[in-house]
């Protein structure tokens, strides 16, 4: 009974995350992409809190907070370099918890945690874009 039930959040979280997935990749603006990708952390944060080992759990809502409060900052700044280092720790920070979804032979994480690393680095790079176009004026 115990393992039907894993299989079946396995199943819920890979489902959530594909019908989220499908709104990450339609063209949006950079500011409701970042929105989007925060919700889709949202989300991905209330899976993983169904999953019933409680130390995937807590270093899954580590992670997410952790790319959540960078995005907030991102989205704040208006220097060129501080965005950078912002961006690429994003991006690190990102990668993490791709490897952490590895390293826990979650499947249906790791695709999800992959799409948050792509859509972060489409987001850093649109953030960068802007404010190097602002600074050249």
């Amino acid at each position: 009974m115990k393992k039907e039930g894993k299989g079946l959040g396995k199943f819920v979280v890979g489902a959530a995350l594909g019908a989220g997935l499908g709104l990450l990749f339609a063209p949006k603006a950079g500011e409701e992409l970042r929105k989007d990708l925060k919700k889709k952390l949202d989300d991905l944060l209330d899976q993983a809190k169904k999953i019933d080992i409680k130390e995937v759990k807590e270093e899954f809502d580590e992670k997410v907070q952790e790319i959540k409060d960078e995005l907030a900052d991102l989205d704040k700044e208006k220097i060129l370099e501080i965005a950078k280092k912002k961006g690429n720790s994003i991006k690190a920070k990102a990668q993490d918890l791709v490897e952490l979804a590895k390293e826990k032979g979650t499947p249906a994480l790791k695709k999800s945690a992959e799409a948050v690393l792509e859509n972060v680095i489409k987001v850093s790079k649109d953030a960068l874009k802007k404010l190097e176009k602002s600074e050249e004026k």
